[in-house]
């Protein structure tokens, strides 16, 4: 095993953690300074720094340290062993404790056309985990720096996904898009953004329609349609950037 592989890992799919690492010992000592493991919310996850109580205590730690919401600062700290953690074995182990932050910002976005493709682009480039749903072969298949998923019923996998994601709907047209809208309505009501590209005129026609199909009033009036702000021209890249700019500010202002 490769710790640094595992971190790696574990930033790929936006989970955050921390790196724990022996930085000294004085007398009996469980492990060796450089020993390290990684440790996230759900307890140890790879490598060690000597079982035991002093272990558990490490990893108690780290758990503490997880449940900041922003980045904290490496910190050390130096325990003795019998004192601090009850062990029969008397010395001290150093630790450094490094909270590797990840931002859990899950985005789906249903349809890989022109658009598409120049957001999913931008959007690789900010910390972000962005899916993209296509039934076509040909525009899935261009895709770049993100997840990429070809189904011919893009509508069926809404419920797979986080119901906390961020969902854009970038289809062929609203014929496409309402039937992914009302799952979305069911599976995450509360999602923070829910957004359509496309015209005034559509947005009024695609409310219509959720609402013949009883989605609630509160899905409807925050549905985000046109999304994206109302800057820049029709060209591909700066709808995305207008697009991009409104996502960051939604997951800002939460």
């Amino acid at each position: 095993m490769n710790i640094w592989e595992e971190a790696s890992s574990l930033m790929s799919l936006g989970i955050s953690f921390v790196v724990v690492t022996i930085t000294g010992v004085r007398g009996s000592s469980p492990q060796d300074p450089g020993a390290k493991m990684l440790v996230t919310r759900d307890g140890l996850h790879a490598g060690t720094v000597g079982g035991g109580k002093v272990e558990l205590a490490a990893i108690k730690k780290s758990q503490s340290i997880l449940e900041s919401s922003s980045p904290l600062p490496p910190e050390s700290v130096t325990w003795n062993l019998q004192k601090d953690i009850g062990m029969s074995c008397g010395g001290e182990v150093m630790f450094l404790f490094e909270h590797s932050h990840q931002q859990n910002w899950p985005i789906v976005i249903f349809g890989a056309g022109h658009v598409a493709q120049a957001l999913t682009r931008v959007l690789s480039k900010l910390n972000c985990q962005v899916t993209c749903v296509d039934p076509r072969v040909e525009w899935i298949s261009k895709l770049e720096g993100v997840k990429a998923i070809h189904h011919p019923e893009p509508k069926e996998l809404v419920s797979t996904f986080n119901p906390k994601s961020y969902f854009l709907c970038m289809t062929m047209g609203h014929s496409f898009d309402v039937p992914i809208l009302i799952e979305i309505a069911k599976h995450a009501p509360n999602s923070p953004y829910v957004g359509v590209i496309g015209s005034e005129v559509k947005g009024i026609k695609i409310k219509k329609e959720l609402k013949d199909a009883d989605v609630s009033s509160a899905f409807i009036e925050k549905l985000k349609v046109p999304m994206g702000h109302p800057i820049g021209t029709n060209h591909p890249y700066e709808i995305a950037i207008s697009i991009s700019a409104q996502l960051i500010e939604t997951r800002d202002s939460l």
